[in-house]
């Protein structure tokens, strides 16, 4: 999974609003350049400009200076204030005729029509009621995450940073603000999910200065900032803390603990809240980019269940394991040839796979990107409930890399035969790869540099584990067993969250599929159940991502034959930036007529 930053700016166009922006030169040479219809250049150059006003986020990682000094309004208001804004550039895409465009300026045109429809359509739901807090905490652990990809190499880099940190009150107001209307309105998240952030935000408002993450950018500063100047740097940053931000984190615990908790509900998911359904089917169309339903979603869940467990039988087999399936799975669990002793060791073990995993890329990829990425330890105050693995997105533009985190805590808990798959997935030819090169999209218009397609892009990383298998990657019959371990888990994703949340199921009922067909350990699978009823709605992306870009796949090769360069095909579904489902299925048929057209080599 990746760290949500490119999420931030559809979660940004659901909580924002602001004027329509003139749009500066440069931004709008850019968008002649990269549409042929004049009204659609229009409408693309004054979309990025909005975009880089209300997303700052994403505005800054692109290198952006003085978005760098701020943050976005996560506001009830300020959302609401959108809408005509959103409304308007719909307008102005609905007066282009489409069929007259060209293919490029089509898919942009039908992209973009699409990203308005679903921001408009989220609006009405007031989903900031449910998003102000997850099993993983608040906002207080966004905001951690921002220092971490926090760079000060100028005194203008300290000066950012600060004015992000005196805003950073307001962030912890909204969030308190949103929350507390999903208190009145009966929008809630579950007592278990209250529970796991109080664990989070506790320690959090208990910080020692020298140990705050928010004042990490300021430990290394470059010795071109004299000596007095640095003091006062990290005077003021402190001083920000202390004064504004420490106070936020204490109401925000208090909040949670004697408001929240008390009426916090022990039923797990949206289909026991008001408007609830209708919440959680347009956040299964958003994340699956389909238009499939959470009963079709569930079946699709059961039937990769049945066919994933008859591949695990055949390695389990493999493996000289003569005893039933559960026998196989206390195996794993709990024999010690499976686990590291010591946190270095298991960081090394990661960081050796990746390293072997960048070795197999030239042979799948015709186009890499130029950011490159390391391996990191989950930072230990937010490890307890934080997932196996994840990746954060890094920046050419403020010199920072990718990063592959890897959960050095409860090695008990870490099963190596799990290890490959994961480093695939989070690292390359997963997240990083793809994530990187969209980024890097330079040719496309902005707004696809950043938004964020959750099917494609999980669904990729999924894909890049079964791409392990063609680079030879898995080298025991237990790693094998591993990546088939790890199809499954995602399988059982549709099964459980869907459960969850439409059907009505208890954490048992949820826990049984990964309990009795994965190998996840158990403090694993507990992490993930209450990832998904936090968070509603997202684990369903995976598979379905993954089974349609295999799809494409088992199409493009069907209809190439001995013409399919798997290179080529790889560089067509990346280089242009993530898809919607359907656009995605346009844009690799019209590839594969293309390839077809193409003077043989």
């Amino acid at each position: 999974m990746k760290r949500v930053i490119t999420a931030c700016a559809v979660a940004v166009l659901a909580a924002a609003a602001a004027p329509v922006f003139a749009s500066p030169a440069p931004v709008q040479a850019e968008a002649a350049r990269n549409a042929g219809n004049p009204a659609l250049a229009s409408v693309l150059a004054d979309y990025e400009a909005y975009l880089r006003a209300v997303d700052p986020i994403n505005a800054g990682m692109e290198g952006d200076r003085a978005a760098l000094s701020r943050l976005p309004d996560g506001s009830r208001a300020f959302e609401v204030a959108q809408e005509p804004v959103l409304r308007e550039f719909a307008g102005r895409l609905a007066a282009i005729d489409a069929a007259s465009l060209g293919d490029d300026d089509r898919l942009n045109h039908t992209f973009l029509t699409y990203v308005l429809q679903r921001s408009l359509a989220r609006i009405p739901l007031d989903t900031g009621r449910i998003d102000a807090f997850n099993s993983e905490g608040g906002p207080g652990q966004g905001l951690a995450y921002l220092a971490s990809v926090t760079r000060i190499a100028t005194v203008a880099d300290a000066e950012a940073w600060i004015a992000r940190l005196e805003a950073m009150p307001k962030s912890f107001a909204d969030s308190l603000a949103n929350a507390r209307r999903g208190l009145e309105t009966g929008l809630v998240q579950p007592r278990s999910i209250v529970e796991n952030a109080l664990t989070l935000i506790g320690p959090e408002a208990a910080l020692a200065p020298e140990a705050d993450p928010l004042l990490r950018p300021f430990l290394t500063l470059p010795a071109s900032i004299p000596a007095a100047q640095q003091a006062t740097l990290r005077e003021r940053a402190a001083r920000a803390v202390a004064e504004g931000i420490m106070p936020q984190r204490r109401e925000w615990a208090r909040f949670l603990r004697e408001d929240y908790l008390p009426r916090a509900p022990e039923t797990l998911g949206l289909v026991h809240r008001p408007g609830g359904r209708e919440m959680y089917a347009y956040l299964v169309r958003g994340y699956t980019t389909t238009d499939l339903t959470p009963d079709e979603v569930h079946a699709i869940g059961l039937q990769e269940v049945a066919r994933i467990r008859a591949r695990m039988d055949v390695e389990m087999r493999a493996a000289g394991w003569t005893g039933d399936f559960a026998g196989f799975l206390a195996f794993l669990r709990t024999d010690p040839q499976f686990y590291t002793t010591t946190r270095e060791d298991l960081l090394e073990k990661a960081s050796e796979m990746a390293k072997r995993a960048d070795d197999g890329l030239p042979a799948l990829f015709g186009t890499l990107p130029r950011l490159p990425y390391g391996v990191r330890p989950v930072p230990r105050e937010i490890e307890a409930n934080y997932t196996t693995g994840r990746y954060n997105p890094g920046s050419m533009e403020n010199g920072v890399a990718g990063g592959y985190m890897v959960n050095t805590s409860s090695l008990d808990q870490r099963g190596l035969y799990e290890l490959p798959a994961l480093t695939l997935h989070e690292a390359v030819p997963g997240h990083h790869l793809q994530i990187a090169l969209q980024q890097e999209a330079e040719d496309g218009p902005y707004f696809r540099r950043s938004v964020d397609v959750t099917a494609f892009v999980e669904g990729w990383g999924l894909y890049s584990e079964f791409l392990g298998e063609e680079m030879g990657f898995y080298r025991t019959p237990y790693e094998r067993f591993g990546r088939l371990s790890y199809e499954m888990w995602r399988a059982c994703r549709l099964v459980s969250d869907t459960g969850i949340h439409w059907l009505g199921w208890n954490i048992e009922q949820a826990r049984a599929c990964f309990r009795d067909n994965s190998a996840l350990a158990p403090l694993n699978i507990e992490t993930e159940l209450q990832r998904y009823i936090g968070w509603p709605g997202q684990a369903t992306a995976y598979k379905i991502g993954e089974i349609r870009l295999r799809g494409v796949r088992t199409r493009a090769e069907a209809e190439l034959g001995d013409r399919f360069d798997v290179r080529r095909f790889h560089d067509a579904l990346l280089v242009d930036g993530p898809l919607p489902m359907a656009l995605l299925d346009e844009r690799m048929d019209r590839w594969i007529v293309e390839e077809k057209a193409r003077p043989a080599d």
